[in-house]
């Protein structure tokens, strides 16, 4: 970035900085743009990440990728680096035999829960989407340049940012900072907050390579393949054409025999090693391999002790690290700025109390810690049996992790104190906390989602009989300075529910409503019409707003 493009940032003002300009960074600067905030990402990096590392993306991502408006973008790009469908199993080697089926496609089942549905996309390739959708509502991207130091006061944050060539610094101001700076977060540093977990129980890599496995792989329905045999267990990942790709490799040898040697797969991370581990995985002793690339990391299952200090919050891997088992870090990372987003909009626009702020740590770090755990089952239960772990939970459904986690905080008006952290998204059935379940519906002869009518507002859904709820709704939001609210009566004319499923899926009967917040998620419901329908809606816009 040139010193001419630098000045005319400082001239700007970014009521949010972000430090970290990765996934987290850029899905929170879409996010906030989206609801007309503008932030300032500071990345230490020039051009993005130099390795084709691969993401697994679930459906409640693509529900927010859809919301913002890339997912179709999001998609075709997917479809030209991999096949959209496949199995996970567990095999000796890609020239072997299978040992296990974990999952049999990819997207089973998704169709009913969800107008989107999984897919794998490398961080590059999707990188690019998430900035342009970003810069083009007003964000700006600061890259070569990270925070080094941070002071809080009761108006703001003043961030000291370090250009990493020159060594230059420079003071930046802004109203909320967040940290989205990875594993090892100089934010998390900066504000002593300290992880609390099992630490370090693997050193693994990532083996970035090019051979040609069409014989092994080309037209199988394969998508992930975790290998375990005497020399190595890790999992594959393959592009489209069968002849690039990367492998994992979280332990070497016989951990039976060694299990500490074993769990250092980084200690000969030399050429001709890596090429014996893609060799040994293939099956095929004199495979013609490429190393394009190689990243060594740590597989933990951590959790920040708090979320937020003051005006800084943390999010993704700044806030919780996991193992890869499931592709749960970086959904549950986008998940965490999808929550923050809406929140600091409201609150920036003088809509909503700051104490609304507060609820993003209540909300997301106990589903951060049901998710940490849930990927730590499946490293032990998929890569590291012989660890012969006893301190993980029973493995729940992807489902249940992906859309069934119920949020508790004052931002709900919850109708069941005793809700766990989370249920089968097929039984949830609308209620507070939950994520509001989808649903196809007519407008206008076009088939749509109620996912569809979520992301940049609340939105009341009522049933047939409950259009006073309607009247109510624009009633009581008109009270709210600046509150934007848009109420909608299923089974109309204007929004037609062809198989008459929305007071059953909602959980109501047809006079009832539901409020759905920004995010998506329902903060309050009447399951049939109340005597003062304006007030019954107030109460509950008020509590969510932080304004009672």
């Amino acid at each position: 970035m040139s010193a001419q493009r630098a000045e005319r940032i400082d001239e700007q003002e970014f009521p949010v900085l972000i430090a970290g300009g990765g996934l987290i960074g850029l899905s929170a600067a879409m996010f906030l743009a989206q609801h007309g905030i503008a932030s300032l990402a500071l990345e230490r990096l020039r051009g993005g990440s130099p390795l084709p590392r691969a993401a697994f993306f679930h459906m409640r991502t693509l529900e927010m990728f859809r919301s913002a408006g890339i997912e179709a973008e999001v998609r075709a790009q997917s479809l030209k680096e991999f096949e959209p469908e496949g199995a996970l199993v567990i095999m000796d080697t890609l020239s072997g035999k299978k040992l296990a089926d974990i999952i049999p496609s990819l997207n089973e089942g998704v169709d009913a829960l969800s107008p989107c549905r999984r897919l794998f996309i490398t961080q590059p390739g999707l990188e690019p989407i998430l900035r342009r959708r970003a810069e083009a509502a007003g964000a700006r991207v600061l890259e070569g340049h990270e925070v080094v130091g941070i002071d809080q006061d009761a108006s703001g944050v003043t961030v000291t940012v370090r250009d990493v060539d020159s060594h230059n610094e420079r003071t930046l101001r802004t109203r909320y900072l967040i940290g989205a700076d990875g594993a090892h977060s100089k934010i998390r540093d900066l504000l002593g907050i300290e992880f609390d977990g099992r630490g370090i129980f693997s050193n693994s890599i990532t083996v970035y390579f090019s051979a040609d496995l069409t014989p092994q792989l080309l037209d199988k329905p394969l998508s992930v393949i975790y290998i375990n045999n005497p020399t190595l267990g890790g999992f594959f990942r393959m592009d489209k054409d069968c002849r690039s790709g990367f492998l994992v490799v979280n332990t070497v040898g016989d951990p039976n025999k060694d299990a500490v040697k074993a769990a250092d797969a980084a200690a000969d991370i030399s050429e001709s090693k890596l090429i014996e581990f893609v060799r040994a995985g293939v099956g095929v002793p004199n495979l013609a391999v490429k190393i394009d690339g190689i990243a060594r990391w740590r597989a933990t299952s951590d959790v920040a002790r708090r979320f937020r200090e003051g005006r800084v919050f943390l999010a993704g891997d700044a806030a919780h690290l996991m193992p890869p088992n499931g592709g749960f870090g970086g959904n549950t990372g986008i998940h965490d700025a999808h929550n923050l987003a809406w929140k600091l909009a409201l609150v920036l626009k003088g809509v909503a109390d700051p104490k609304l702020l507060h609820t993003y740590d209540l909300e997301r770090r106990p589903v951060s810690k049901f998710t940490v755990e849930q990927a730590y089952t499946r490293y032990v239960t998929r890569t590291a049996p012989y660890l012969g772990a006893k301190d993980f939970q029973p493995p729940v459904n992807d489902f249940h992790i992906e859309l069934g986690y119920l949020y508790r905080s004052p931002a709900i008006v919850a109708e069941n104190g005793e809700d766990k952290g989370h249920d089968d998204p097929r039984r949830t059935l609308g209620r507070p906390g939950s994520r509001a379940p989808h649903l196809w519906l007519d407008r206008g002869g076009k088939r749509v989602s109620t996912i569809d009518l979520f992301g940049k507002s609340f939105v009341l859904l009522a049933g047939l009989e409950g259009a006073a709820w309607c009247d109510a709704a624009r009633a009581a939001a008109g009270k709210l300075k600046g509150l934007e609210l848009e109420p909608y009566c299923i089974g109309t004319a204007l929004l037609r529910d062809p198989e008459l499923k929305f007071a059953e899926a909602y959980g109501l009967t047809g006079s009832g409503a539901a409020l759905v917040r920004p995010d998506g998620f329902v903060a309050w419901r009447a399951k049939a019409m109340e005597r003062d329908p304006e007030a019954s809606v107030a109460r509950p816009l008020h509590a969510v707003l932080a304004r009672t």
